[in-house]
């Protein structure tokens, strides 16, 4: 497959790129620096350019079977870019008639299926005080690809760590069969499983170790 990446250069995106590569999938990544990849293949093609720029992101989708967005907000993001994203990321896709979004984000975003414990309702309560914007970006990043109308995926992680894969990961809803981390190497995989997988379709489930 000809996959389109948004946040290669991640802690996610780099051991995602690299296992898409070593399966025999085409990887055309945004990066904003390519240099920050470390990464060369016949089959890898780097746009530089920001999610943020429609024009960059339709580059980058033009093409592709699958868009996986692995993009993530920090304390220094500027305002709304989970938020630009997703609306240039669906915009992008329904004009290059692209149907598969597998995209990721914390679990910190509510889904109707999660049953929070304690535990969850502290960390929630800490997220909001914390970083209340970077929430409620992600927030409004999940609610638009939610009603896209995209053969989406949305997978929700837990706090990440780096690691070797370990190949055993769980999958449930917040407070339903999950852990408190995952490793990245596992995460990947778990992406690009779905790039054909249609198991969980329009949802979002919780993956952790």
């Amino acid at each position: 497959m000809k996959l389109a990446v948004f946040g290669a250069t991640g802690g996610t995106g780099v051991p995602f790129v690299q296992q898409a590569l070593a399966a025999g999938h085409e990887v055309v990544a945004l990066v904003r620096t390519p240099s920050k990849l470390g990464l060369q293949h016949p089959r890898l093609t780097l746009v530089q350019g920001d999610v943020m720029n429609a024009a960059d992101v339709e580059k980058t989708i033009q093409g592709a079977d699958v868009v996986v967005s692995m993009i993530g907000p920090t304390k220094t993001s500027p305002p709304n870019m989970m938020a630009t994203a997703a609306r240039n990321i669906i915009t992008a896709m329904n004009k290059c008639g692209v149907r598969r979004l597998v995209a990721m984000t914390g679990a910190g975003v509510a889904f109707p299926e999660d049953r929070p414990k304690l535990l969850n309702h502290i960390i929630k309560f800490a997220l909001k005080t914390i970083s209340p914007q970077v929430l409620k970006d992600s927030e409004n990043y999940a609610d638009q690809i939610r009603v896209s109308g995209l053969d989406w995926t949305l997978v929700r992680v837990p706090m990440l760590a780096n690691g070797p894969a370990t190949g055993n990961v769980r999958v449930g809803w917040v407070g339903v069969n999950t852990g408190p981390r995952l490793v990245r190497a596992d995460a990947a995989a778990f992406l690009l499983r779905q790039l054909d997988d249609r198991q969980y379709l329009h949802a979002a489930p919780v993956i952790s170790n």
